[in-house]
C-alpha cells in the first residue's frame, strides 16, 4: 500500500476533471492501484486502496442495494469509487449517498472525456516513483530472524522495530482478541477479526493477516497504516505475520520447557526434599524472588489452559495431580496483597482478589483454594494442607475460590497434624465410626445444622431430610460422643473438632 498518492492527489490532477460526489471526508485515503470492474462484488479479488472505476453496469438500482455494494467496497479497503458521467450509472439513491459521508468513502464522477486509462496511468506512475522505498523496506524486514539471532531482541523491540521499517502500527491477538505476545498490545475495541484464516486481508486502513501455527491459525496480526509515514504493502505485513508466528513458536517453546522444569521443583517441594537455599535459587530462576511471598493454589475440576490462562504472564510453578492442579505464584497474583501478612478481607468474606484471583473465579466449575503467604523456598507441608482444605470448602459451597483463613475458626487451630487428629479422635471418633458402620451421617448432618446456625428446618431442607429425622440424628451423635449440643462448651468442642476434621481432609 502506499502513502504518496491519495485520493485528493487525483482530483488537483487537472487532467482527471474529477469531481466529488460524496464522501469529502475520506478523501485522504491512500491509494495504490486504480482498476476497472463491472462487477456487482469485486471485493474478493481485492487487496486494498484501489480505486474502482466504474461505467455503472454493475451497479444496483434499488437504494439498499445501492447502499450494500458500497459498504461491501468501503469494508475491503477500496480508496474510492469513481463512477464514469453519462453512461450506465442509475441515479444514485439517498441511502448511498448518505452511506458514502457516514464512512468518509469518496465517490467519485469521472468526466466522459477523460478515460479510464488516464487514471490508471497517473497512479501507476506514483507507484513507481515510491518502489525503491519498498523494496528497501521490505529487504530490511526479512532481515527480522538476523536481529532475533544476533542482538537478542525481546518480543516488544522486534516489533516496534518492525512497525519503523514497514510503515504499520502493529496489533497482535488470539481469536479472541487477547493479546497473542507479550509486548504487543492487541487490536484497539471495535475492530472485528476476520471469520476465517480465508477471508480477505484487506480491512479499512490496512490489512488482518493469520498468525499460523499448526493445527490452524493461533490469532491475528493486524496491520494499521500510520500517519505520516510510508506503508511498505501486503507482502511486508505477510512476512511479519510470519515473523509473528515463529517468535509465538519460540516463545511457547521456551514456556513449556520452563513448565516442565517447574513442574518438577514443585512436586519435589510438595514432597519436601529440597534444602531451602536449592529452592529459592530454583525459584528464582523461574521469576519467584525471594523478597515476594508467594501462595500455594489447589485448583479443583479446572482445565490447564484454563488456569494458565487467568494466570497470563505471571510467574508460577504448575503440577497436576489426577482432579487436582497445583500452582506456585506470588501471593499479590491471587489475592491482591504484596504477602506481607494475612490476606486482605474481600467480598463475601474472601480475600481481595488479584489480577489473577479475579480470572480465576470466571472460569466455569472451577473449586480453587488458596495458602496462606509464605517466603519463596519454605516447606509447604502446612501450605499444602491449607490449600486442599481450602479447595475443599470451595467445592462444598459452590464458590470458585477460598483463602485459607477465611473461616475465623480456623485461628484456634493448631497447624500440627497430629494434634488435629487427636482432637478429631477424642471428640467425633465414636460417631465417626458409627457412620462408617452403617452408613449414615450423624456428623455430616451436625455439620449441617451448625453451618446454618441451628436452625433445624433448613438443616433438613438441605440434607433433603424431614425436621424430625435430623433432630433423631442429633439426639444419637450426643449419645454416642456425650457432648451436650443445648450446652456452650460442648458445642464449641464439637465445632471446632468438626472444623479441624475438614482441615485434615476428613469432612
Amino acid at each position: 500500500m502506499d502513502t504518496h498518492t491519495t485520493v485528493e492527489d487525483l482530483l488537483r490532477s487537472p487532467a482527471l476533471q474529477l469531481r466529488v460526489v460524496a464522501g469529502e471526508r475520506g478523501l485522504g485515503r491512500s491509494v495504490s492501484w486504480a482498476h476497472v470492474s463491472e462487477l456487482d462484488d469485486p471485493t474478493p479479488w481485492l487487496l486494498g486502496a484501489e480505486v474502482i472505476m466504474t461505467t455503472g453496469i454493475g451497479v444496483p438500482r434499488a437504494a439498499a442495494a445501492q447502499r450494500a455494494y458500497l459498504e461491501r467496497l468501503d469494508d475491503a479497503g477500496v480508496a474510492a469509487l469513481a463512477l464514469s458521467a453519462g453512461l450506465h450509472v442509475p441515479p444514485l439513491r439517498r441511502a448511498f449517498l448518505d452511506a458514502a459521508e457516514e464512512r468518509g468513502f469518496p465517490v467519485l464522477e469521472v468526466p466522459l472525456a477523460v478515460p479510464f486509462i488516464a487514471i490508471a496511468q497517473e497512479v501507476a506512475a506514483a507507484v513507481q516513483e515510491d518502489a525503491r522505498q519498498r523494496l528497501g523496506a521490505q529487504l530490511q524486514v526479512f532481515g527480522a530472524l538476523r536481529w532475533l539471532a544476533s542482538e537478542g531482541l525481546d518480543t516488544a523491540g522486534l516489533f516496534q522495530r518492525l512497525e519503523r521499517l514497514s510503515g504499520y502500527a502493529i496489533h497482535l491477538s488470539t481469536p479472541q482478541g487477547r493479546p497473542l505476545l507479550p509486548g504487543v498490545p492487541a487490536p484497539p475495541p471495535g475492530v472485528r477479526l476476520p471469520a476465517s484464516a480465508d477471508a480477505p486481508p484487506t480491512i479499512p486502513g490496512g490489512f488482518a493477516l493469520p498468525v499460523p501455527a499448526p493445527g490452524g491459525p493461533a490469532g491475528w496480526l493486524v496491520a494499521f497504516e500510520r500517519q505520516g509515514a510510508r506503508p511498505a504493502g501486503l507482502a511486508v505485513v505477510q512476512h511479519i505475520a510470519t515473523v509473528a508466528a515463529l517468535r509465538l513458536a519460540m516463545v511457547r517453546s521456551r514456556r513449556e520447557t520452563l513448565r516442565r522444569q517447574g513442574a518438577e521443583t514443585l512436586a519435589e517441594l510438595l514432597q519436601d526434599v529440597l534444602d531451602p537455599e536449592t529452592a529459592r535459587r530454583r525459584l528464582a530462576l523461574m521469576g519467584l524472588l525471594p523478597d515476594i511471598e508467594v501462595v500455594l493454589l489447589v485448583a479443583r475440576d479446572a482445565e490447564d489452559d484454563a488456569v494458565v490462562g487467568a494466570l497470563g504472564e505471571h510467574p508460577h510453578l504448575m503440577l497436576r495431580r489426577h482432579r487436582d492442579l497445583y500452582v506456585l505464584t506470588p501471593a499479590s497474583v491471587i489475592t491482591g496483597d504484596a504477602g506481607t501478612g494475612a490476606a486482605p478481607r474481600g467480598e463475601d468474606g474472601g480475600a481481595g482478589a488479584g489480577e489473577a484471583g479475579a480470572a480465576l473465579r470466571e472460569i466455569p466449575g472451577i473449586a480453587a483454594g488458596v495458602s496462606r503467604p509464605l517466603p519463596p523456598g519454605s516447606s509447604l507441608r502446612v501450605a499444602q494442607r491449607e490449600a486442599l482444605w481450602a479447595a475443599s470448602r470451595a467445592a462444598e459451597s459452590g464458590r470458585p475460590l477460598v483463602t485459607y483463613g477465611e473461616d475465623t475458626t480456623g485461628r484456634w487451630l493448631p497447624d500440627d497434624v497430629g494434634v488435629l487428629a487427636a482432637l478429631v479422635e477424642h471428640v467425633l471418633g465414636d460417631a465417626l465410626r458409627y457412620d462408617t458402620a452403617h452408613g449414615s451421617d450423624l456428623v455430616a448432618s451436625v455439620r449441617t445444622w451448625m453451618e446454618r446456625d441451628r436452625r433445624v428446618d433448613d438443616a433438613a431442607r438441605a440434607l433433603h431430610v424431614h425436621p424430625n429425622t435430623l433432630a433423631y440424628r442429633l439426639r444419637r451423635f450426643g449419645a454416642l460422643t456425650g457432648r451436650d449440643l443445648s450446652a456452650t462448651g460442648d458445642f464449641a468442642e464439637v465445632w471446632l473438632a468438626i472444623r479441624a476434621a475438614s482441615q485434615l481432609g476428613g469432612l
